[in-house]
């Protein structure tokens, strides 16, 4: 089995090498841990002086290990105190009471710990409960556009990029015909299912079952709007599913938990401070959000282009917000090194009017921060409009900003 490398993730596991800190791999199930994972186990099996003990609770090899004594017991038979020992466990969450173990063998000489999870909140607060704050997050995403061209081996063009607005990044793909739309819906539908009956339905004991998948569809259509718990339930109220704004908000943070959506606070530009309702939230793959939605894809670009943006700004390193102004809302502001950016997200810039709304809105920000306009307009790279830039997706998918 041939393992595609994403050496960005393996370079930041191999910095916090020797250092007593426990480095979890997290991210919506089926977006590559396990490989990441499998690329560093063989990365570190190449040279003699290391010692690699490897566990994937997903295989039936290790169908053995239930509890924290067995992984103790079967760590302890593999560990060789003269070498540097780096123990990999993939899917840890499924080892009852793991992180009794992990406290452990965090503090052996020479050890590192690697571990997956597809849940945030067993992780974090199992982790930080016992360890305070000695263990570092990897984030793994879907595939970057750069990364799905590579994966899917395609010639880097408008082609490939409208395969990727589509099909989304997800690793998996590559198994399948990523320009059969009914093949790509149905793996990314099944990927969306396994992370809720797992991750949410069977971990919270979920009783309204077809509220959590209608929750997931109301998110999947509302991409890149302002919602709140809120709005939600009223919504459901008029479509005689009541259901109260406290269940909405449990539900919406399981979903944030399993990585399935990401929530995204509003900025207030102005005032300089996070607000306190009406975030918006965009999916961890494109086409796990574009399989919910019956809509046409072209009725609904912006929002697979606004999803798309996001995702790209958290992989080059931006924390990222939605701004507030009283003129209107900026898409992202985001943040780096502490070098503040605006962004507008568009399709295509086509008209005055369209021109208006999105260079208008930056226009009247008065700080002398970068400020960007992505579309997919044609025969755009880069431009220059009144020291607005006019970035087009792709340039911003392959260079950045």
């Amino acid at each position: 089995m041939e393992i595609i490398q994403r050496p960005e993730y393996l370079q930041q596991v191999q910095h916090f090498f020797g250092k007593e800190t426990i480095i979890v791999l997290t991210g919506q199930r089926r977006v590559g841990k396990s490989y990441v994972l499998m690329s560093l186990r063989d990365l570190l099996s190449a040279s003699k002086n290391n010692n690699v003990i490897y566990i994937n609770k997903e295989k039936k090899e290790w169908d053995d290990i239930v509890t924290y004594k067995d992984l103790n017991k079967y760590l302890e038979e593999r560990y060789v105190p003269d070498k540097q020992n780096y123990i990999l466990i993939d899917e840890i969450q499924e080892i009852d009471s793991f992180e009794k173990s992990v406290r452990h063998w965090r503090t052996e000489p020479q050890t590192d710990l690697v571990i997956t999870g597809s849940n945030a909140e067993t992780l974090s607060s199992d982790l930080s409960t016992l360890l305070g704050a000695r263990y570092h997050e990897v984030y793994i995403q879907a595939l970057t556009y750069k990364d799905f061209i590579r994966f899917h081996r395609l010639e880097e063009g408008d082609d490939a990029l409208s395969l990727y607005i589509n099909s989304g990044g997800l690793p998996g793909l590559v198994k399948y015909d990523i320009r059969d739309e009914n093949e790509v819906y149905s793996y990314a539908q099944d990927v969306l299912n396994t992370a809720l009956v797992k991750d949410i339905i069977l971990k919270h004991k979920i009783r309204n079952v077809p509220f959590l998948y209608n929750l997931v569809r109301f998110l999947a259509d509302s991409t890149g709007k302002p919602v709140s718990g809120t709005s939600i339930s009223n919504y459901l109220k008029g479509q005689n599913n009541p259901v109260s704004i406290e269940l909405v908000l449990k539900y919406l943070k399981y979903l944030c938990d399993a990585y399935i959506v990401t929530k995204v606070p509003r900025f207030d530009i102005r005032g300089k401070k996070l607000l306190q309702s009406n975030d918006k939230f965009y999916f961890e793959d494109n086409g796990i959000r574009n399989s919910c939605v019956e809509t046409v894809r072209d009725k609904d670009i912006e929002k697979v282009i606004e999803n798309i943006i996001y995702h790209q700004l958290i992989h080059d390193g931006y924390k990222v917000n939605v701004g507030h102004l009283l003129a209107g809302e900026v898409d992202f502001v985001c943040v780096k090194d502490k070098r503040r950016i605006y962004i507008q997200a568009s399709y295509i810039i086509g008209n005055d009017e369209t021109r208006q709304r999105e260079f208008g809105t930056l226009k009247a920000i008065s700080d002398n921060y970068p400020k960007y306009v992505i579309s997919m307009t044609p025969l755009v790279t880069r431009n220059d409009d009144e020291g607005i830039f006019h970035l087009s997706l792709r340039e911003f998918l392959k260079n950045g900003l």
